[in-house]
């Protein structure tokens, strides 16, 4: 079953075109990563789908449903998720009170019966290292990330789109977030993730979206689009380019 699927999604800023005329696809079931040098457009084309800064043309289908400029709020409850690159937390609330939030305003009314059991289920989903009453202004970056991802799932996602969760997680810490990615995945939540460190991307994602100068230049298994040749010159450049 087809979950996402953009048709030449496009985006502006004035006579800047930050993404170009992007179209692809996501499976049921796929964890697909999204990958490209810094500046590339990756956060933008995401941003442009989600709703946070709509797509100057070009279509985006959820379940066979146009949801082309819905706002984040009718994404999220249609069953669309996402952490973010830099998180921006609620800095006064505990971190149970900012999942509740998410808990409470990302699912229709009614649905969770019980927002503080749900909330503290997705903490404990995420492996939250922290006590549930510790504010959120004391947290350290990789702890506010891991925060900010039990937030994306208290909505109850279909689909998960994931901004670097990864950067700056030592060895340990970057094993944990893949055996946090796997039990997403084995869900039924869909994934599409932003990511540089390719340890990471080889080992759960079964397909991979590249793109350069907001444009796609390639698409498929992870295998064969890391092993691209036009993946390479985009992260390393041509020897002319040194």
């Amino acid at each position: 079953m087809i979950v996402l699927q953009t048709n030449e999604v496009t985006k502006k800023f004035g006579g800047l075109t930050a993404v170009n005329a992007v179209s692809m696809t996501i499976n049921q079931g796929d964890v697909v990563g999204l990958i490209g040098p810094n500046g590339a457009g990756k956060t933008t084309f995401i941003n442009a789908i989600t709703g946070l800064n709509p797509p100057t043309s070009g279509k985006v289908r959820f379940f066979d449903k146009d949801t082309t400029g819905l706002t984040p709020e009718k994404m999220c409850r249609l069953g669309m998720s996402r952490t973010f690159q830099i998180p921006s937390p609620f800095p006064k609330m505990t971190a149970i009170e900012s999942v509740m939030t998410a808990t409470i305003f990302g699912n229709d009314s009614g649905k969770i019966k019980d927002p503080v059991a749900h909330s503290r289920q997705m903490l404990e989903f995420v492996e939250f290292p922290m006590e549930e009453t510790v504010v959120a202004e004391q947290l350290n970056t990789v702890q506010l990330k891991r925060l900010d991802l039990a937030r994306a799932l208290a909505s109850n996602p279909k689909l998960l789109f994931m901004d670097e969760m990864a950067s700056g997680l030592s060895e340990g810490e970057l094993k944990d977030i893949m055996r946090i990615i796997g039990k997403i995945s084995k869900k039924g939540i869909s994934i599409l993730m932003i990511e540089h460190i390719m340890q990471l991307i080889m080992a759960v994602c079964n397909r991979l979206l590249c793109i350069q100068f907001g444009t796609k230049i390639a698409e498929g298994p992870t295998e064969e689009v890391a092993n691209d040749p036009k993946v390479a010159r985009a992260y390393l450049g041509d020897e002319e380019d040194d």
